[in-house]
């Protein structure tokens, strides 16, 4: 039986690496809500605080296939964002009637903004501010502090959550 697995957080948390990395162990598809916003032209900020729950939504519908594709050949899916809206994530869960876990990965703000600063593309002081506040309005899902963790302690954490039987070694 397939999956799929959404990590959350804000920008600078580790997602990303600890998504590609768990995709990997899993033998699974990795998937970038950023990205796929990004790509769709639906990343833009108008007049309003951030990006419009509709582009989330949006962008969800984009990739719903594609998970529900993997999933029919029992392939796992992991999905990674920041997933500022509840609704966005609850909209996923809704439209992929499969077994699914969801992680909210959680750093400080200090932290986020200096892991950012050694990126090769950083995002800057201003957005990693903004992006962990939104973030940080609520958690979902099994909450884990990746402040003091190497990423295999945050992989190993989330492993811990699935099936033993889901874990491929």
């Amino acid at each position: 039986m397939a999956y799929f697995v959404i990590i959350r957080g804000p920008l600078g948390v580790g997602k990303s690496t600890v998504s590609k990395k768990l995709a990997d162990l899993l033998h699974g598809v990795y998937i970038s809500i950023d990205s796929i916003l990004e790509k769709h032209g639906l990343d833009k900020v108008e007049n309003e605080e951030s990006i419009p729950i509709k582009n989330f939504l949006a962008g969800n519908d984009i990739i719903i296939h594609q998970i529900k594709q993997n999933i029919v050949k029992n392939t796992p899916v992991i999905i990674d964002g920041n997933f500022y809206h509840r609704e966005q994530i609850e909209h996923l869960i809704d439209q992929l009637p499969f077994e699914h876990f969801v992680f909210t990965l959680k750093a400080s703000l200090e932290t986020c903004i200096e892991r950012d600063q050694n990126r090769d593309k950083p995002y800057g002081k201003n957005v990693a501010t903004a992006v962990h506040s939104m973030v940080s309005r609520f958690d979902y899902g099994h909450t884990i502090d990746t402040q003091n963790l190497e990423e295999k302690g945050v992989i190993d954490e989330m492993l811990s959550f699935l099936p033993p039987s889901y874990i491929i070694r």
